[in-house]
């Protein structure tokens, strides 16, 4: 019994030493524990801290960039609608009023043709070598015939225009328009012909500028209907009956109405009777009085009517004389496919204004100079036909007449002209056009002598 009371004494001694010895060593291990994760702990949030500072910087970036976007949108100037996009941000105009709106426009036209004439050639270099001019065709000339056909290649016609256009805010318009060719001659010694260069200057076709209803400057006679001319390869095609000048004026247009004070000039054709060459021809400033012009036009889906006066006083040294004159055109559309165009002019004095001058505005009477208006008349009509979105044709006929007195002027001068075009254009591209007409002509003199013209005209031609 006393070894099981020493055995009971002995386990809790034991259990206690046990204790000692091993509660040392729990200490130390949990000890090191708690520093390994301390130090965990302190990496972790070490890497937090560093996250979240990168996160504040980037924010910051992002919320500077934002700045200065809206600020560089600010800045710019309102984007423009589809089409009207600026070809820079600074006006081109810098001397223009701002707003100004600036634009340009022309066309490349190169013409090759091939002509017979009759009764002789038409002189190298003269207009009438680049389109059909009536006054040119050679009547009487020598030989039975005109020798054989000759060529020509040349792109004179080629086209640009300026024009600067402006609005203010109360609602006046002002256009400033200039629009040129190089159908003009040579500037230089080299330059105007066909032996090295073909340099050619530019010639002034249109420069004038409008205020609202008002226009003044060079543009065409208040007296011509350019919407009524066909669509030719050659440059005007139906020009005997065609009113065709270009000059300088001052005109108001009201609706359908307009008026204008145009540049006079007189074309006199000198006193030789009976003679059997015509007299002299020239062309005198003397006028005083400015050309009167005044027109009508009615338009519509079916086309459009036009009637225009014209109104002038002739003057060659101290003699005068008056006269008046009426033209009437139009387009009417048959249909979508088709239309006609047509003019009709008629009148005392109406020289210079048709046919580029084919019949002089007045001729003389006696040998001391007094002037008399010569009466002419003069019209075309056209077919326009247009086969497909891409190919069109047209035939035309034109025709002049003037009545001179052989008595007072001889027998030498023109007494009509008359003309056929017939063509045909093939647009493979938008704004290309690509033609071909054929056309004869006649000029006839009061003897009734005859000079016939026979061409055949291509020409390539881009719109831009």
């Amino acid at each position: 019994m006393s070894t099981n009371k020493n055995r009971l004494v002995r386990r809790p001694l034991a259990a206690a030493l046990f204790v000692a010895l091993v509660a040392p060593g729990l200490a130390m291990a949990e000890t090191a524990k708690e520093k390994a994760l301390e130090a965990r702990v302190a990496e972790l949030e070490r890497q937090v801290q560093a996250l979240l500072e990168a996160q504040q910087t980037t924010q910051t970036q992002i919320a500077e960039t934002q700045t200065q976007i809206t600020e560089v949108k600010a800045a710019q100037p309102e984007p423009l609608p589809a089409g009207k996009q600026p070809i820079q941000r600074t006006t081109i105009n810098t001397a223009a009023n701002a707003g100004t709106t600036f634009s340009y426009g022309g066309f490349i036209k190169m013409d090759a043709m091939v002509t017979d004439t009759s009764d002789g050639r038409i002189a190298d270099g003269s207009s009438g070598r680049l389109f059909y001019v009536p006054s040119t065709i050679p009547v009487g000339g020598a030989g039975a015939d005109g020798g054989d056909p000759y060529t020509d290649f040349h792109a004179q016609f080629s086209r640009f225009w300026l024009s600067a256009d402006h609005a203010t805010d109360s609602g006046d318009k002002f256009k400033a328009y200039v629009e040129m060719d190089f159908f003009g001659g040579g500037s230089n010694a080299l330059a105007g012909n066909e032996v090295a260069t073909n340099t050619y200057a530019v010639t002034l076709r249109q420069a004038y500028v409008s205020w609202n209803n008002w226009l003044a400057g060079q543009t065409w006679s208040n007296f011509q209907d350019v919407a009524a001319l066909p669509d030719a390869v050659d440059f005007v095609g139906v020009t005997d009956g065609t009113v065709f000048v270009r000059q300088s004026q001052i005109r108001y247009t009201k609706g359908p109405w307009s008026v204008a004070l145009e540049n006079p000039n007189t074309t006199v054709q000198a006193y030789a009777p009976y003679a059997a060459a015509a007299g002299a021809r020239t062309t005198t400033g003397d006028n005083s009085i400015p050309d009167l012009t005044a027109r009508y036009n009615i338009k519509g889906d079916w086309g459009h009517f036009s009637i225009a006066g014209l109104l002038r006083k002739f003057q060659s040294g101290n003699n005068s004389d008056t006269g008046g004159a009426v033209s009437l055109s139009g387009k009417f559309n048959l249909g979508a496919s088709d239309d006609i165009r047509w003019m009709a002019n008629a009148g005392a004095g109406i020289g210079r204004y048709m046919a580029f001058g084919l019949g002089s505005d007045v001729v003389q009477t006696n040998a001391g100079g007094d002037i008399e208006a010569l009466d002419g008349y003069g019209g075309f009509v056209a077919w326009r036909h247009v086969f497909s979105p891409r190919l069109r044709g047209n035939l035309m006929y034109s025709a002049a007449h003037f009545d001179n007195d052989a008595s007072l002027v001889g027998w030498g001068v023109t007494e009509r002209s008359q003309s056929f075009h017939a063509n045909l254009i093939y647009s493979p591209f938008p704004k290309l056009d690509i033609g071909a007409e054929i056309g004869w002509g006649q000029r006839s003199l009061e003897d009734n002598r005859e000079g016939d013209l026979r061409r055949f005209q291509t020409h390539v031609k881009y719109s831009f």
